[in-house]
């Protein structure tokens, strides 16, 4: 019996202030966490036996996977010392050959039908920016070396974090991450093989969940649930949930999933590419396009939110603008050019007329009236 192991433990520091509350496993995109993809890729390949290693903020994991239909392990990582160290804690729960995942990437069930029939093999993909992951370089389907986030990359195969296993890899960690076991196995003789994934998604930085989002999003079933007004035109694929009111004369234009308890327009524009969460406010006179919005969250009149990701709580006053423009953002110490509107945190206050652009805004942010908000913003931080 094929087993699989998530890690889910970790935080995404790089996804902070989003990831401050809930570990990176958790961020809804088309309004499921990304952890429900990864599990749903291996129910579809008949993989049933699945142990999920949680740890930071685990109360909010271990609820959410209690949910779910399928019978999960869970165990616990104590402290967040690394991805080897995760496995190590699931260790006793493994009995056969096992797939490794992380919790936090997009995969889909065509590129775990590629790894599960290997023994000690990894899946590959192409990344644009492959300084960001471990870089590896193959020879003859062979991997030969793991390069860990490199300045320089040698190429753009970065590895997805997937690997297929057989149980004596425990014998191999003796660090704290995965990467090294593999470079001793490499160093010992065993031969790892490269598989290039299907269809892998990763979201490094809080604004490359706007594409992960749009991507899941052309996946959605459409479904309407909820009232929504004889006026209301709807074209391509739309969800909307059960107890959301949709006003009239709105327009709503898919891929777009809507949750529940919502309160929508009258008069408001959805574009493609939009998630809204549970609870959400949208007064009239609204026009949403390109953007993740996160549960309880109420937007006023007259707003435009373009390619923005709104955290939890955030409550925007009326004629709140998100206005994407490319400017350089530094990210732990790297400096790289990005095009966004906004990226909120939780609970983000905003007076009437407020702009974002290309804005981070930390974690309960408030900002007075009429006021302009570029670049990085602190959690906390009072703009008047």
């Amino acid at each position: 019996m094929m087993q699989a192991v998530i890690l889910a433990a970790g935080e995404g520091s790089r996804l902070r202030p989003l990831t401050r509350s809930k570990p990176k496993a958790m961020l809804p995109v088309a309004n499921r966490p990304i952890i429900e993809y990864v599990i749903d890729a291996l129910l579809e390949n008949g993989i049933r036996d699945i142990v999920v290693v949680v740890g930071y903020r685990k109360e909010e994991v271990i609820r959410h996977l209690n949910r779910l239909d399928a019978p999960i392990q869970v165990v616990v990582q104590e402290r967040q010392l690394g991805t080897a160290d995760a496995l190590r804690a699931a260790e006793s729960e493994i009995a056969d050959d096992f797939l490794v995942l992380p919790g936090d990437n997009y995969i889909n069930a065509g590129s775990i039908a590629r790894i599960k029939e290997e023994r000690n093999a990894m899946l590959v993909a192409e990344h644009p920016n492959p300084s960001n992951f471990g870089v590896v370089v193959i020879r003859n389907g062979i991997v030969r070396e793991i390069v860990e986030k490199p300045e320089d990359a040698p190429t753009f195969t970065v590895s997805t974090g997937i690997y297929s296993f057989t149980p004596d890899v425990f014998s191999y960690l003796q660090t704290n991450e995965i990467p090294d076991a593999l470079a001793a196995m490499i160093a010992s003789g065993r031969r790892i093989r490269a598989i290039p994934a299907d269809d892998w998604q990763d979201a490094v930085y809080p604004w490359d969940l706007l594409k992960l989002n749009s991507r899941m999003l052309r996946g959605v079933r459409p479904g309407i649930a909820g009232e929504v007004d004889a006026s209301v035109i709807r074209r391509g694929t739309v969800r909307i949930g059960a107890g959301t009111t949709v006003g009239p004369n709105t327009v709503i234009y898919g891929p777009a999933v809507i949750g529940s308890n919502c309160n929508i327009g009258p008069n408001t524009v959805i574009m493609p590419d939009t998630s809204i969460g549970d609870r959400v406010v949208l007064e009239p006179f609204t026009y949403v396009a390109d953007s993740l919005i996160m549960n309880d969250v109420t937007i006023g009149s007259h707003s435009r939110i373009v390619s923005a990701v709104l955290g939890q709580g955030c409550i925007l006053a009326d004629h709140t603008t998100t206005y994407p423009s490319a400017s350089f953002i530094e990210v732990g110490g790297h400096v790289q050019k990005e095009e966004f509107g906004a990226v909120l945190g939780e609970g983000v206050r905003a007076a009437p007329f407020t702009t974002f652009k290309n804005c981070i805004a930390g974690n309960n942010v408030t900002v007075g009236e009429r006021k302009t908000v570029v670049g990085l913003i602190e959690d906390g931080t009072r703009v008047m």
